[in-house]
């Protein structure tokens, strides 16, 4: 297992004071995923729970998402409007879509750790997993009933309901 940061090489940054680094945007963003995917880690085991967002607590898929690009620094906090637990079999508004291409887009080159996968669900996209590394994903999941590490093409659930990836590093 790897928390990201064997992926920056070591001489990627540069002292230019006590306490001041500078960073290649490249770099800049390996760091940003390093830190989704150690955030993404500690909600492991987490119990699932609608609209939740405490570590430890409770989540749901959509507020996971939230609370780990909020604490790793990559979105500003993103509050949601109530949803109710059956949306996508009721709706054709893509919703749940529409709070992620906030933040990200779609991409079609290789998934990379803190990328998102999404998943449709009934009528509309209604479910995430966080990219670890690809096809281990982290998601909070219902049906195991709390924040799962999984395989996205093993599992055959996710496999066939998978949309696409979309990244908050996309410069599309």
């Amino acid at each position: 297992m790897t928390d990201g940061w064997d992926q920056v090489p070591e001489d990627a940054l540069a002292q230019v004071g006590p306490g001041q680094m500078i960073v290649s945007a490249g770099v800049a963003e390996q760091i940003q995923r390093a830190a989704v995917v150690a955030e993404a880690l500690r909600w492991e085991g987490t119990p699932w729970h609608h609209q939740a967002r405490v570590r430890g607590a409770g989540v749901d898929c959509g507020q996971l998402l939230a609370a780990v690009y909020e604490a790793a620094g990559v979105i500003p906090h993103l509050e949601t409007e109530a949803y109710p637990n059956d949306f996508m079999l009721h709706r054709d508004e893509e919703q749940f879509l529409a709070y992620v291409e906030r933040y990200a887009r779609r991409i079609t080159t290789p998934p990379q750790p803190g990328d998102i996968a999404l998943y449709r669900i009934g009528r509309v996209i209604s479910h995430a997993a966080i990219v670890l590394d690809w096809h281990r994903v982290l998601h909070a999941y219902a049906t195991a009933e709390h924040v799962v590490q999984d395989n996205a093409t093993a599992n055959a659930w996710l496999r066939s309901h998978f949309v696409g990836i979309w990244s908050p590093w996309s410069k599309a």
